[in-house]
């Protein structure tokens, strides 16, 4: 009786072994699926983050400020709308004061607006000499100075489109591109398009801003402006036909480009950038070239020197944009009524 009573005593913590790895077993499985479901989700969540990512980029890339400067040329060539910059990477006061417009009496004479150019009417014949402006944005920086220095020995005078910057050598800066004969071109104060393009006001108050502002550290009241993003940039809160009417009220003519030079992102060498550069140059009689001056386009610098010298064996001609240059824009400013 006592041997059954063992054995049963036995049995009895052998099923209870079994119960215990049963329940280890199925506590290990259901606590494996736990860790498995966070794993996934913490890698779901870096990769939509990591996606926002590329999507914010690609909207920097449209805007001509991205690494795919032949595409945007075809884009835009072809009159598509592209969605934008930017806004990278861009370095930009936040101040959203603003100044009183002048009264129109006390405007310089009225730029007459400017009716744009057909693309088809801008295509390189063998005899043509090809017209070329070199543009470069998002400065003043350090860059823009290596890039005045570069300008400066080969002789060669650009077009500047700037932002607001109040510290001393960014002031030192607007005024050496005025010295120096480059176009002084205006980019927005702000260069963050959420509070350029939130409302018809608050372009207008950026508009106003800047252009003030850079009357008062130069002396120059800027007849020239470039829309982040460009003029068919689908990033506006506000049709961007108001914005465009508006800068028609204001006498400003707005250049946008039909050459990039892929320098935005770090995706591009200084010979690449030349290239991408040189094999659009040489389709058009007049080419309005995208470059950036921001603090972090080394290879930018790098570049313009090489550049230059592509031009130059090509005989082109290197000009800063005035009165006299043939206005390249997506949208054409006396489209708008």
């Amino acid at each position: 009786m006592q041997d059954k009573d063992s054995e049963a005593v036995r049995n009895q913590r052998k099923r209870r072994k079994r119960i215990g790895r049963m329940k280890n077993a199925i506590v290990i499985t259901i606590a494996g699926w736990i860790i498995l479901s966070m794993i996934l989700i913490i890698a779901l969540f870096v990769r939509t983050i990591a996606l926002e990512k590329k999507i914010d980029d690609l909207i920097l890339v449209s805007s001509g400020v991205g690494d795919a400067g032949s595409q945007l040329n075809g884009n835009h060539a072809a009159g598509e709308s592209v969605v934008t910059d930017t806004e990278e990477t861009m370095d930009a006061s936040t101040d959203s004061s603003t100044e009183e417009t002048a009264d129109e009496d006390e405007q310089e004479a009225a730029t007459p607006l400017a009716s744009g150019i057909l693309d088809e009417d801008n295509l390189a014949e063998a005899d043509d000499v090809h017209k070329v402006y070199l543009t470069f944005d998002d400065g003043p920086s350090e860059r823009t100075a290596e890039i005045l220095d570069i300008l400066a020995e080969y002789d060669v005078k650009a077009t500047f489109f700037v932002v607001g910057k109040e510290d001393e050598e960014s002031q030192e800066l607007y005024q050496r591109i005025v010295d120096e004969g480059h176009t002084l071109g205006m980019h927005s104060y702000s260069n963050k398009y959420s509070l350029i393009y939130q409302s018809e006001e608050a372009f207008a108050a950026d508009y106003q801003q800047l252009r003030d502002y850079l009357y008062e550290v130069t002396g120059v009241e800027s007849r020239y402006y470039r829309f982040p993003g460009g003029s068919s940039n689908q990033i506006s809160n506000v049709s961007m036909s108001s914005l465009i009417e508006y800068l028609n009220e204001q006498q400003v003519i707005y250049y946008d480009w039909n050459v990039s030079a892929g320098d935005a992102s770090a995706a591009y060498t200084a010979d690449e950038i030349v290239e991408n550069v040189i094999e659009d140059v040489v389709k058009y009689k007049t080419s309005v070239v995208l470059l950036h001056d921001s603090e972090d386009k080394e290879i930018t610098v790098e570049a313009i020197g090489p550049l230059i010298e592509a031009l130059q064996e090509m005989s082109a001609e290197i000009l800063p944009i005035d009165e006299d240059t043939s206005v390249i824009q997506y949208v054409k400013a006396d489209s708008i009524e």
